[in-house]
């Protein structure tokens, strides 16, 4: 007799979801707009314009690295309500900025506001996805990120087309605001596991112990995730550029919605897969697409090959991302999933952070079809790679989380 499957889409959840896709749009919307803004406002070169994006990559690594040392102790629900106003606090200073260096100063710490609010509700929603269901969950929860990667971008340059930062900036403080009320609505589960004793102060001693801040059993599958955002950096921060030098510049505003479209379809068949046949089977043919996208992507001439080559990314590089943090969570101890997330997203933050800059120096020496063709190569090698790190300890099928 066939079992009913416990629900999924909670209020809770879709709080939770609506949540993130928020904070996420505000990302996207800037992330992909601000290089122009730091030249034209504060005259930045090429290199210094790359690091306004990518500074704020490695704020947000610092802030999930807090929240996943501390959630606990600090609490989820209080956590997230002070990186949600700190984010809208920080997102205020846009508006005075001007220098380049209070700029950079500003955008390091949005990062790091950013990085506290993502973790708690990465952790948050696992609470509320049904064990048995928490690889399809999780495949739809990071669905937020990507309906906010396929919008940002495309209304981030309508914007700035059309109007001005003034009102993109604007923009993204009504959006930050709006986080902040829909997550008053959702119920924030705190950890049931015991704490240690409490030493009586009134806040947490700060050292460092790498196992206080990292799990070391998400540790393999975080490490490959890192690989594969350092390769997708190259297209979310030079897409622009390169799209000019290939006269491909209106088509390219499109790139990011058919990516967008291209991982809801992948979602809808890779969450319940990896339920119900384990991880290798989702992430083996997901890193196919993504090196062939990769491929194309560095040889296009067209409109067609172009945006193929964004279906094919956000088939492969979508489902890398869902998958890689439903294992990551799925092999930690219950009472570390919070530093196994954290753990997670550092890496898959430290690649799109680190990226920009080293791509950066590649694209002088080979060009921008030169270094698309060097990570496809980078992806090529991933496979074996993969199988060392979790594809071989990996089961056909998984069990119940």
């Amino acid at each position: 007799m066939p079992t009913t499957k416990p629900k999924l889409w909670t209020k809770d959840f879709i709080i939770f979801f609506l949540t993130n896709f928020f904070v996420f749009f505000i990302l996207h919307l800037l992330l992909t707009t601000l290089a122009i803004y730091a030249v034209e406002e504060f005259a930045a070169p090429q290199s210094m314009a790359g690091l306004v994006a990518g500074i704020f990559i490695i704020g947000e690594i610092l802030g999930r690295m807090l929240a996943g040392r501390y959630l606990e102790t600090w609490g989820r629900k209080r956590t997230l309500f002070a990186g949600l106003i700190l984010f809208l606090l920080i997102m205020l200073l846009y508006f005075p900025a001007r220098s380049l260096v209070a700029f950079l100063i500003i955008r390091f710490w949005h990062g790091a506001a950013f990085g506290v609010v993502v973790n708690v509700l990465a952790v948050a929603v696992v609470n509320v996805i049904p064990a048995e269901r928490r690889g399809e969950g999780i495949s739809y929860f990071s669905m937020s990120m990507t309906l906010a990667m396929g919008l940002g971008p495309f209304i981030g340059s309508y914007l700035i087309i059309h109007a001005n930062f003034t009102i993109l900036f604007m923009l993204c403080v009504l959006l930050a605001v709006i986080s902040i009320l829909s997550a008053l609505l959702a119920r924030i589960s705190e950890t049931t596991v015991p704490q240690a004793p409490k030493s009586g102060r009134r806040w947490p001693e700060f050292s460092f112990n790498f196992k206080d801040f990292f799990e070391y059993k998400a540790l393999p599958i975080s490490v490959f995730i890192f690989i594969m955002t350092y390769a997708f950096s190259s297209v979310l921060t030079f897409l622009n550029s390169y799209a000019r030098e290939i006269n491909l510049v209106h088509p390219a505003t499109f790139f990011f919605t058919v990516y967008a479209v291209a991982i809801i379809i992948s979602r809808l068949i890779t969450g319940p897969l990896f339920d119900k046949k384990g991880e290798n089977i989702t992430i083996y043919p997901s890193l196919a697409s993504f090196a062939l996208g990769m491929l194309i992507f560095s040889q296009t001439r067209h409109p067609f090959t172009l945006l193929l080559a964004a279906a094919l990314i956000g088939l492969g590089f979508g489902s890398l991302n869902s998958c890689g943090q439903a294992i990551a969570v799925k092999v930690a101890p219950k009472h570390r999933i919070g530093l196994a997330t954290s753990t997670f997203f550092v890496f898959l933050d430290g690649g799109l952070g680190i990226g920009p800059y080293l791509h950066g120096l590649v694209i002088p020496l080979a060009g921008y079809r030169g270094l698309y063709l060097i990570l496809t190569l980078v992806l090529f090698v991933s496979f074996p790679l993969y199988h060392l790190l979790h594809g071989k300890k990996a089961k056909s099928k998984t069990q119940p989380l």
